[in-house]
């Protein structure tokens, strides 16, 4: 401990490279390289034991602003969503900050609902502010992919693909979509509709290919009139449910995109007085701890958000700027069974 000179109040000396090399009798050098993760460090595994455990026993921390200083890096991951409403994001934003923490950086989120665009972060990586850029919302043009192209500056969709990018990571929505219908279709339930995403979106689009695709796959053809694609969200839920219940012949069953829309057709199911799951069942994309608190509990089929985007991040900080990422997170994709969803009634 040191003494304050205004105010004699102690506080605590920060534990240096130095410090840590003489715990583990090694030289300065070799603990600045353990912490680096240098591949290129040759030395015993009991003196890589003994700096570890050295480091850990002094609970060494490094100095990110002197580190950025030599290394020419921020330390910081960026991350663009639509808004901080849907709680998907927050199961996006948990796997990515834990990944950028187990890899030394932070992690900085903003939303188009603050007025500002993706081009705006976009110019935060031109100022080296963030060594990369995670884009879950909003669009980049064929200008400014060129300009991070000349820059060398890392970025990627995350669950969306941009048209010519070659550069995004992405859930198994088909197979999510396919195991939602499957459970209906195993209930007995032959008349489903899906409640879809706004058309242009990637997601929703993927999503009807494999509430398609489960469909055919059990003999059935798909009916336009029991799809319905609007907003993401509550309300496109409620606007779903009116137009599928006053056609001609409403279903017995609705695979719905995600939860926030599901929550929309819950709540107009029950203002037309039609019962869940007694008159109608009802499944939905995506787990979160908020879908086993509606009413009824909703069905749901648990996607790997968290995986997703730890796993963007990852692969946002390890391949090359100017190389392709194509990659699909498969697993885990679970159905979690709740009581919206039963056989149709007789």
């Amino acid at each position: 401990m040191t003494q304050s000179p205004r105010d004699g109040r102690s506080r605590a000396r920060r534990v240096t490279l130095a410090d840590v090399a003489r715990k583990a009798g090694v030289d300065k050098a070799v603990v600045s390289r353990v912490v680096n993760a240098d591949p290129l460090l040759n030395i015993r595994p009991e003196t890589r034991a003994r700096v570890n455990a050295a480091l850990k026993e002094l609970d060494y921390r490094p100095n990110v602003a002197a580190r950025s200083l030599r290394t020419a890096k921020a330390g910081t991951v960026g991350l663009f969503i639509p808004d901080f409403a849907n709680p998907v994001y927050a199961e996006i934003i948990t796997g990515a900050e834990t990944a950028a923490a187990d890899l030394g950086c932070a992690l900085m989120v903003g939303s188009s609902t603050a007025g500002r665009g993706a081009r705006s972060y976009l110019d935060l990586l031109g100022q080296g502010r963030v060594d990369g850029l995670l884009l879950a919302g909003g669009t980049i043009t064929g200008e400014e992919q060129a300009t991070l192209a000349d820059r060398g500056l890392p970025w990627l969709f995350v669950n969306r693909r941009g048209p010519g990018s070659g550069r995004h990571v992405i859930l198994d929505d088909v197979l999510g979509a396919r195991v939602a219908v499957d459970h209906l279709l195993d209930l007995g339930h032959r008349r489903i509709a899906h409640v879809g995403g706004p058309p242009g979106a990637d997601t929703a689009h993927r999503r009807h290919d494999g509430y398609a695709t489960a469909l055919r796959s059990a003999g059935l053809e798909e009916d336009p009139r029991l799809v319905v694609q609007d907003v993401y969200g509550p309300d496109g839920g409620v606007q779903a449910v009116r137009l599928l219940l006053d056609g001609p012949e409403p279903p017995t069953a609705m695979f719905v995109a995600n939860v926030a829309s599901a929550i929309g057709v819950l709540s107009a199911l029950r203002a037309r007085g039609v019962s869940v799951p007694e008159e109608m069942s009802v499944v939905a994309v995506h787990d979160l701890p908020l879908a086993e608190h509606l009413i009824p509990p909703l069905t749901t089929v648990r996607m790997p958000l968290r995986a997703l985007g730890a796993r963007a991040t990852k692969l946002l900080l390890s391949v090359p700027a100017d190389h392709p990422v194509e990659e699909v997170v498969r697993e885990p994709i679970e159905l979690v069974v709740r009581q919206s969803t039963a056989g149709p009634r007789r």
